[in-house]
């Protein structure tokens, strides 16, 4: 079984730690209303995807099914 030898620094864990960091989500504006939103989902203000009405507007879009 493979055991380290020394003690893993502080400087050095954080070294091979310094890719972990999440990166920024992307955003498109939406075709229909202007809001942004998330690339290929259905837009949380007005329900639209790819150009027409998927959800109600005005209606929770949690918990509702994927088309």
């Amino acid at each position: 079984m493979a055991v380290p030898k020394r003690k893993t620094s502080p400087s050095r864990q954080g070294m091979r730690r310094s890719h972990h960091a999440l990166g920024q989500q992307a955003h498109a504006e939406c075709s229909n209303c202007g809001e942004l939103k998330r690339p290929h989902h259905v837009c949380g203000h007005c329900g639209h995807y790819d150009g027409r009405e998927v959800v109600a507007a005005g209606k929770d879009l949690k918990g509702t099914v994927r088309v």
